[in-house]
């Protein structure tokens, strides 16, 4: 039987030994910054010629997470590479016969990635902020403002959640590129779109992505957006359901299937 301990370290071991876990984190953090800053220049730059009611509802703390929008994909692509890569090498039944408690082996591996891609998401979410706020000119803010503490904070552990999550469709799934086929469109287009289709924007608000984002808004409705039924804790809760739901499925598939 395998000490907790023992598996937390294999695990560590098998992430950080693997290059391609490791780029996608560096990923998420390059695209992230990156993509933020360019926008918050544009956004100075084009400031004047917003409308009124754009202006009156400019959120420069949500601008400068605008970036998150690829960031979040590197995150999918960690999450499913740390479960899938089990599977796609044949890894699963060498690992499951070093730890036969499937619980414990699974509930590790997610434990250590999901602390990385946390840690990875604040670093990124601290960065990315600063930056913005730097490149926003006069129309910035300070990270002691009302609410722009929480919503920092917020966009790091929305990075977390989404790799978790990620992990979790993954071990559901049992493989890397399925996974990916899943995940990257729905992130990527299908929610998105699914925002701006009268018939469908009530439901597509309560999809992991759209209701965690809401954590990283310091003013409601930015930029004249649609009103949400529910404020940045609650949206932040609805994908932290998404997350368990995604946990608890990867789990049975793990316990109830042969490797």
């Amino acid at each position: 039987m395998a000490s907790v301990p023992a598996v937390l370290t294999s695990e560590w071991t098998k992430i950080r030994t693997v290059s391609s876990t490791t780029w996608t984190l560096i990923s998420a953090f390059v695209v992230t910054v990156a993509m933020g800053a360019a926008l918050c220049a544009v956004m100075n730059s084009q400031f004047d010629q917003l409308a009124p009611e754009e202006r009156a509802t400019f959120d420069p703390t949500f601008i400068s997470f605008s970036g998150m929008i690829l960031g979040q994909l590197a995150m999918v692509v960690f999450g499913v590479l740390v479960v899938g890569t089990e599977y796609s090498s044949g890894m699963i039944r060498t690992s499951l016969a070093a730890v036969p408690q499937r619980a414990t082996f699974l509930l590790g591996k997610m434990l250590v990635a999901g602390v990385l891609a946390l840690v990875v998401g604040l670093a990124t979410s601290f960065a990315t902020f600063f930056l913005g706020q730097a490149l926003l000119g006069d129309h910035r803010t300070d990270i002691g403002a009302d609410n722009v503490l929480r919503a920092v904070v917020g966009g790091g552990l929305y990075m977390g959640l989404i790799a978790i999550f990620s992990m979790g469709v993954a071990a559901m799934l049992r493989s890397s590129m399925l996974s990916l086929g899943i995940l990257m469109p729905f992130f990527f287009l299908v929610s998105q779109i699914l925002t701006a289709v009268p018939g469908a924007k009530t439901v597509a608000r309560y999809f992991p992505d759209q209701a965690g984002s809401k954590i990283m808004q310091v003013v409601p409705d930015a930029l004249n957006s649609d009103p949400a039924p529910y404020g940045p804790w609650t949206g932040l809760l609805i994908m932290v359901a998404w997350v368990a739901a995604a946990v608890i499925g990867g789990l049975l598939v793990l316990k109830k299937r042969d490797a």
